[in-house]
């Protein structure tokens, strides 16, 4: 991928945090979802999510997650709440099963939509937002890291904010693969509720945007700084 979309995707990702919080509770009606840069799904609903990254690869996997966390922060926030953490008014979607199971109960509600007692729980999302849409919050949401396990990593993770912010002025006395490798390291310890391979932390996305230059620090510091927000 190439250095500098990936650099887009990963802190357009770190920005969804805050837009989670101004739109969370906006229309009900279904919005629709801009799913370019996708690759276009054609024919029968799928029962399998075709964007993980052992499928379409890291770019396309971060594409899809940027999307779906704009969809869902559209669609579903308000019910299933903020950053996928439910506050018990409707079921925590981070505990999705990541695999076939988990994919067919998502695809079946998403398209579908739940009714109880005759009262519509949740509308039938499938042919207002489209498959490609679908995909995308299912990757967003199944990507969600354990929030208790971003918590005992908090303080580093500040500490780590901090010390790339002073890099932004002066990166004299940087060690950038140092850097990149810590935050890889925090970011390989904390999973997700899904059972996904990768957690798309605020950890792993600062790791990926550091390349040693001063803009690089900055963009890492503003990701930490706009995740660790979000998670408190």
């Amino acid at each position: 991928m190439k250095s500098t979309s990936k650099k887009r995707f990963l802190l357009a990702g770190a920005l969804t945090a805050i837009a989670t919080l101004a739109v969370a509770h906006g229309d009900v009606a279904p919005q629709a979802v801009d799913t370019t840069g996708l690759p276009a799904i054609e024919g029968d609903w799928l029962t399998e999510n075709p964007y993980r990254a052992d499928k379409v690869g890291e770019e396309t996997w971060l594409r899809a997650i940027e999307i779906g966390a704009s969809g869902y922060n559209q669609n579903c926030a308000r019910c299933h709440g903020l950053e996928v953490v439910s506050g018990g008014l409707a079921p925590d979607l981070r505990f999705l099963e990541a695999e076939e199971y988990g994919d067919e109960w998502y695809m079946e509600r998403f398209v579908e939509g739940y009714t109880q007692n005759g009262i519509t729980k949740m509308p039938a999302f499938g042919e207002l937002l489209g498959q490609e849409a679908a995909w995308a919050i299912r990757t967003y949401i199944e990507a969600r890291p354990d929030d208790v396990a971003m918590e005992e990593v908090a303080d580093e993770l500040k500490t780590l904010r901090d010390e790339l912010a002073g890099y932004i002025s002066d990166a004299s006395g940087a060690d950038a693969d140092a850097l990149k490798a810590r935050l890889g390291e925090i970011a390989g310890e904390i999973p997700t509720l899904s059972g996904a391979p990768v957690a798309d932390s605020v950890a792993f996305r600062a790791a990926n945007l550091i390349d040693g230059t001063p803009g690089a620090y900055k963009s890492a510091s503003e990701a930490l700084t706009i995740g660790l927000s979000a998670a408190n």
